[in-house]
């Protein structure tokens, strides 16, 4: 029987297990309530309430806007519904860069006011500091490396990172170095598959792929994406599992219509 069906509770521990037996983790995004219960009920290993919601909750072009107060308002949220999964939350950006005092006390707040069960940073030696920092509190924390979107303005695109050979091995150091500071788990983004194989294969916690090709020990996706409730975002890396856009959508012109029309409510339907 795999790990996945056996556990009621998801722990990092439980992925260490799935990445040791070869077991792939499935990992989403969540930032509600609803959604929250629906994709824990299904069965999914983690949820990551990711700072995303700047993009897909509040509207905002990239995820630099997103404050620490919002990320636990929807921390809060996915917790109350979840009986099974890990949950996740990301520190956001200006909580934790270049000041590890103030990554702990961001990341103690997390814990306490939303019951999560770790958080996730972007960054690699800038941030080694500030994950021992909150590691040291007892406070478990996923790494982040390749494409990180609270670097966007310093990249200038989204474009694939660590094509080039001294990039890989910026990436591949640090990663050794997350791994050596006690993180449970990393995140890569965007990254080439091979690269992407080569540091799963050298690290023994698990690797969680978003574009990071299919030898990692995971997958993640935005929730949205996956779901096609977003329409203008298609990267290569995404597969979409439904067309909730065009469904919401239907749905929607479908009431308008028997309101308009006076067929709803009918007789049936009222009291």
């Amino acid at each position: 029987m795999s790990i996945h069906n056996e556990v009621k509770r998801v722990t990092s521990h439980t992925l260490q297990s799935m990445k040791a037996k070869g077991e792939k983790i499935s990992m989403l995004t969540a930032y509600d309530f609803s959604m929250a219960q629906v994709l824990d009920d299904a069965g999914i290993d983690v949820l990551l309430v990711g700072d995303s919601a700047s993009n897909v909750m509040a509207g905002h072009e990239t995820t630099l806007p997103i404050t620490l107060d919002q990320m636990i308002y929807h921390a809060q949220s996915v917790v109350r519904a979840c009986a099974r999964c890990l949950v996740l939350v990301d520190l956001p950006f200006g909580s934790y860069q270049g000041n590890s005092k103030e990554a702990l006390n961001s990341a103690i707040r997390i814990m306490k006011e939303s019951g999560a069960h770790g958080i996730k940073l972007e960054g690699g030696e800038e941030v080694v500091d500030s994950v021992k920092r909150i590691i040291s509190a007892g406070v478990p924390v996923m790494g982040h490396l390749g494409l990180t979107p609270q670097s966007i303005y310093q990249f200038g695109t989204y474009a694939v990172r660590a094509k080039e050979e001294e990039e890989a091995e910026i990436l591949l150091h640090n990663a050794r170095l997350l791994q050596d500071a006690g993180c449970f788990a990393l995140v890569l983004e965007k990254i080439p598959a091979a690269l992407g194989k080569m540091v799963a294969e050298e690290l023994k916690i698990p690797v969680i792929g978003i574009g990071a090709g299919m030898h990692v020990d995971g997958q993640v996706l935005v929730m949205h994406d996956m779901l096609g409730i977003t329409k203008n975002f298609s990267p290569r890396f995404l597969r979409r599992y439904a067309n909730l856009y065009d469904d919401i959508k239907a749905a929607t012109e479908a009431y308008i219509k028997d309101v308009k029309s006076k067929d709803f409510p009918n007789e049936k339907e009222q009291y």
